[in-house]
This record gives structure tokens, sequence and C-alpha cells, in this order.
């Protein structure tokens, strides 16, 4: 007689979860198409951002394992990504072109079951949110080590637009060629912010080679796709879409290297409970300025997590001062703290409140 193998029976009840998992996956899309119809009806917006986030945050609490809570977030993204696209299709740009660092911030926001726009400048995909073209935007707002993007902020200030969410993502930093043989690698291309957050590391495996700035991390894969001696610092991504080998893998000076990005729109966002705010602010140049207008946050006991200030384009001399800090401007504290701060104030302006990034 053959013994049963005990791999093939457990595979047979693999088979039947996977039979009522597909079962209960489109009994979830029925509801959400339903949900889509009423949403239509009433036109409200079909992405919202703080509903997303505490469905995942739930699952993720509700998980006794094995499976990590990162796994069932990951799994219920892209859940969460096709019953949207069940309830209207939805159309989101990003800082271009494929396969950069804000393309895979899209991604883990988004899913995949939306279509994608690469935009060639972060003004350009601003211009396509405030034109209505597309649905949301997301551009980079600050790296853990390279600090904050300016053109961001700079654009913040004069648009229409309001932050909706922030995605975080773990920066990885690849050195990719069309071989993936170190000994072919004459050039190195990269963003100027990714060749210096492995600067280090370039100069003592390639001391000889030179390094050269393009537009994006992306852009250095598809010059490395058609120049056999030039490699490319790039994201994971951009390997599997561009076909590149990898030479050396995870080449950053800094293990814990972050981006933090931001999605644009022209929804408010609900409050959560665990949100955040930003605003940006101008005030006139008198000893002890700041910590009075910082003052009422302190009082409310609000959390600042981070200020950064900005000269301004409106007039010589005169800075702005942007600030996030915990809180949602409909909590009363916040609502407080904010009614003091402009009291005091050349320019006050809420860019957007929306749930914290998991």
């Amino acid at each position: 007689m053959q013994r049963k193998d005990p791999v093939d029976a457990l595979r047979k009840k693999i088979d039947q979860v996977d039979t009522r998992i597909v079962d209960l996956l489109n009994q979830r899309a029925t509801f959400a198409q339903k949900i889509g119809h009423v949403k239509n009806l009433e036109n409200r917006s079909i992405y919202v951002a703080t509903r997303e986030r505490a469905v995942l945050q739930r699952l993720s609490n509700l998980s006794p394992g094995p499976l990590p809570a990162q796994a069932i977030r990951a799994v219920y993204r892209e859940i969460l990504s096709a019953c949207r696209s069940i309830e209207a299709p939805m159309t989101v740009a990003y800082l271009g072109p494929e396969a950069t660092f804000t393309h895979m911030a899209a991604q883990q926001q988004f899913g995949s079951s939306v279509k994608f726009l690469p935009a060639p400048t972060i003004a350009e995909v601003f211009n396509e949110v405030s034109q209505g073209r597309v649905d949301y935007g997301v551009v980079p707002i600050e790296n853990s080590t390279e600090g904050v993007v300016t053109h961001t902020l700079d654009l913040l200030v004069d648009s229409e637009s309001r932050i909706c969410a922030e995605v975080r993502v773990d920066i990885e930093l690849h050195l990719l060629s069309r071989s993936g043989r170190p000994k072919d690698v004459a050039r190195i291309l990269s963003h100027p912010h990714a060749l210096a957050q492995c600067r280090r590391w370039l100069s003592s495996h390639y001391p000889n080679a030179p390094v050269e700035e393009v537009t994006s991390t992306a852009q250095a894969a598809k010059t490395a796709l058609s120049n056999r001696s030039v490699a490319a610092v790039s994201s994971p991504l951009a390997k599997d879409v561009y076909g590149l080998a990898l030479v050396h893998a995870g080449i950053a000076d800094n293990a814990n290297n972050i981006t933090r990005f931001f999605v644009i729109g022209d929804k408010k966002q609900e409050p959560t409970g665990e949100d955040k705010t930003t605003v940006v602010f101008s005030v006139k140049d008198e000893v002890g300025v700041l910590h009075r207008m910082l003052a009422p946050f302190s009082r409310s006991k609000i959390n600042l997590t981070k200020i950064e200030s900005r000269p301004s384009k409106r007039k010589a001399w005169e800075y702005l001062f942007f600030l996030d800090f915990n809180g949602h401007v409909e909590e009363p504290t916040v609502a407080h703290a904010l009614k003091k701060l402009g009291e005091n104030c050349n320019f006050l302006k809420v860019l957007g409140s929306y749930p914290c990034s998991l």
C-alpha cells in the first residue's frame, strides 16, 4: 500500500480554504459595488483614506498569526484596491517616470487596481490634480537622511489641493546593470538624493567609477538598460520594470532610510483619532515671536512633530513656517490652538488633516 503524503492532505485543505476565500472576496466586492452606486448618486468620494486606514488597522490587530500585521495589510491593500475599482475607476498621478520611489509609494497607498499616470515634475502632479484630470497625486515631501523636498512645500502654499494622506516608504537602494557583473561597471548614475544616500559605499567599492546625476532613479535605470558599462542606483521596482540584473543589493550608507510622501486631492478627510495636520504660517519679524506662536500648542498639549522654515516668495526677508502636529482640525483643542495662532499671524493656511501612516 502507498502511504498517503501528508503534504497532499494539507494542500487539499488549503484548496478548500482558497475556495471559501474566493467566495467571500466576491461577496465583499458585491457590497462594494452597492456602496459605489450610493456614492455615485450622492456625489461622494470613492477613495476615503480614513476609512481604508481604519480597515487596515482593525484587520491587522485582529490577526492572531502566524501572518504578521504587515503581511495582512499588504494583502488587504490589494483587496481594497480591487473593490474600489469596482465602485469606480480611479487615476493617480505621481512623480515619474515609472519605477521611481514615488511610484512605489503610490502603489503602496492605492494598490495595483488603479490607473497610474507618471508626471515629469512635482509641479505637473499638482497641476493634474488641480485641473481635475486625475483623482489624486502622490509627491515626495521629506527623506529621513536628506531632509525636506522644498519644491513640494512651495507648491502646497499656493495650491488649492489639500493633503489627504501620508505614505512612508523604506528606501532600499540597489546597484543595477544590464549584465549584473561588477567588472562591467564603468559609470554610475542616479538622482542626487539617491547618490547622497550611498556616497560612502560607492566611494569604497567603486572609487574609480565616475558618478553622475540624472533626473530620477528610473532615468538612471533606463540608461543602464541601453548601455552595458553603466550601472544605476535605483529601486527594487526598477529592476523588475526595466529587466535589469542586480550588481549589489542594499547599498545605502544608512539602513534606516525612509521617505515620506503626501497624497494630494480636493477632499477633506474625516477624523480617525490618529491624525496629523500640516499648516503653514508667516509672522512679523519680532524677538520671541516664534515662541509665542507655538505656545498655544504647548498649552493644549498638542504634540508638534515637525517645523520647517522657507523664505517667502511674496516678500523679501519674510519666512514661512511649516508645522506638522498630531490631531485633526475638527478636534476642539486643535481648532482652539489654530484660532490663537491665527490671531497673531500675517498668513495662516491649513494644508490638510489626514490619517497618520501605518
